[in-house]
């Protein structure tokens, strides 16, 4: 037949719309004519089918060619069609029944030695080409991502002859096995044991970890703010299968490597240079940014005050909600942001306070570029003091990394399994359900927050806090004490070095 319909999917952020690809063969003046809203990278498949398909063995229609994918009114980027290109002229050319091609879509990137390249976002693809109950073919390039989904509805093959072997039933190409996921050491090299004379700070990371929340770290340089926020992981458990693959099709998305360590959690650290696009997402092609790429995992911004401040406040809405909203003028993606964001800085652009270095006016421009509704979203600020040599959180057994994982844990599995999530994620109804006050902690933290001038928001989130303290005090677990306000109340320090430093320069 002179007509072939061959299926495939576009990657639209997490989502793999489908794709129609129709390819007609005609007499007239040999020319191929590529339609339907294609970008210049799908417009030069072209080039690269022709010369995959002799060199694969196979013959290349000299005839009028015309391939339409539809529907027209969805983005098509990158070189993720030729595979299914090169399948359709074989079967409008006689070269492939149309019959054994229907129950298989198609994505892949042509070599011009016929050789299958990998593409992005493959794993949506996957997940949309099984719901549709089709098996998916693409290049052996995009097994180590495929594997994760395992037993996934896909095969793979090194090149265009293997794929066409496939689809006649010359070749069976082999199922994509489950990989064998290997036991992550709990040993770290990073162990909170190193940094010296910094209880506090290890205790409210400790609590950030089991409850959820996001932290400022500010002090002088050399404190061990650094050291805190990358030992800060290693608090963490391990993700179980459905967050690593939420994380893993993020990656698959961005184009990036899935690392072999599946299961261990993101660390992304972006450069204070980094641009609004490339924190939060965006450019022609609405990729995800450093929030996304730390879904499930740390977003450590160290040097918070020379982010740019525009790039700072796009971070409120994914502290808040957990995604990101892409809009474009013809189509809107929506990527996953739950991240917690450990932020680092100096009380003072000269570094600190004390060296009288800089202004009152210098120094209160500088620390106002964070600006306040980001401060309410950062349930704990805690100062990060100079400490003598005389003192190591390594003679203390309580503070190596191993032992504060498993109150880390011992802690999540509490709120796991009496709310379904972490404290930091309750809801106003949970708060009212798990987080309730007896009347003497109602009038505590009123008259705290009244004497502070907290607003609501904050007020909320010290209970969350309090919660998080209660959950991991073995000796009050279930109920929330005036000393678990009292020490989530510490937890405001950057409000309180605002005010008196406002107040008193």
């Amino acid at each position: 037949m002179s007509l072939a319909i061959i299926y495939s999917r576009a990657c639209i952020g997490m989502h793999a719309p489908l794709i129609t690809i129709e390819v007609h063969i005609s007499n007239g003046l040999p020319c191929f004519q590529l339609v339907g809203l294609p970008q210049r990278s799908v417009s030069e498949a072209k080039e690269r089918v022709r010369s995959a398909m002799i060199n694969a063995g196979f013959e290349f229609p000299a005839k009028r060619i015309t391939v339409n994918l539809s529907p027209a009114d969805i983005p098509k980027t990158g070189a993720r069609f030729d595979l299914p290109i090169a399948l359709g002229l074989l079967v409008a050319s006689g070269q492939i029944a149309q019959e054994a091609i229907l129950p298989f879509e198609c994505v892949g990137e042509l070599a011009l030695s016929g050789e299958l390249r990998a593409v992005a976002g493959v794993m949506s693809a996957a997940v949309a080409a099984g719901d549709a109950n089709k098996t998916l073919l693409t290049a052996r390039a995009n097994q180590a991502e495929l594997a994760l989904l395992a037993p996934v509805n896909a095969r793979v093959g090194q090149s265009l002859l293997e794929i066409v072997q496939h689809v006649t039933r010359a070749l069976i190409l082999p199922r994509i096995q489950a990989p064998k996921i290997k036991a992550l050491p709990q040993s770290d090299t990073l162990d909170m044991a190193d940094v010296m004379g910094q209880d506090m700070a290890i205790r409210a990371l400790t609590i950030a970890a089991a409850g959820g929340h996001n932290v400022l770290l500010f002090g002088p340089p050399g404190t061990g703010k650094t050291m805190l926020a990358k030992r800060f992981n290693g608090l963490l458990p391990s993700l179980n299968k459905t967050a690593t693959i939420e994380h893993a099709m993020v990656l698959s998305v961005a184009g990036k490597d899935i690392a072999e360590d599946w299961g261990q959690r993101p660390f992304r650290q972006p450069h204070h240079g980094a641009s609004s696009a490339a924190m939060i997402g965006g450019g022609r092609n609405a990729m995800p940014g450093e929030v996304s790429l730390a879904h499930c995992g740390t977003l450590f911004l160290d040097e918070l005050p020379e982010f740019n401040r525009t790039c700072l406040d796009a971070l409120r809405e994914p502290l808040e909600s957990g995604d990101v909203h892409l809009a474009r003028a013809d189509y809107s993606v929506t990527y996953p942001a739950r991240f917690q964001l450990i932020a680092a800085m100096n009380p003072s652009p000269t570094g600190s306070i004390e060296n009288n270095r800089s202004t009152f006016d210098q120094t209160m421009r500088y620390l106002h570029k964070v600006s306040g509704p980001l401060l309410e979203r950062i349930d704990i600020q805690v100062e990060v003091k100079k400490c003598t040599l005389t003192g190591s959180a390594a003679d203390n057994p309580a503070h190596t990394t191993e032992y504060l994982r498993q109150l880390v844990q011992h802690a999540q599995n509490r709120q796991l399994e009496r709310q379904g999530c972490l404290n930091d994620r309750l809801s106003a109804r949970g708060m009212r359900a798990h987080a309730t006050l007896s009347p003497n902690e109602q009038a505590f933290i009123a008259k705290a927050v009244e004497t502070l001038g907290l607003s609501l928001r904050v007020s909320q989130r010290l209970i969350k806090i309090a919660r998080t303290i209660a959950d991991l005090d073995p000796t009050h677990p279930s109920m929330i004490t005036q000393g678990h306000l009292a020490e989530a109340l510490q937890y405001r320090a950057f409000d309180r070095f605002l005010v008196h430093y406002a107040h008193n320069g």
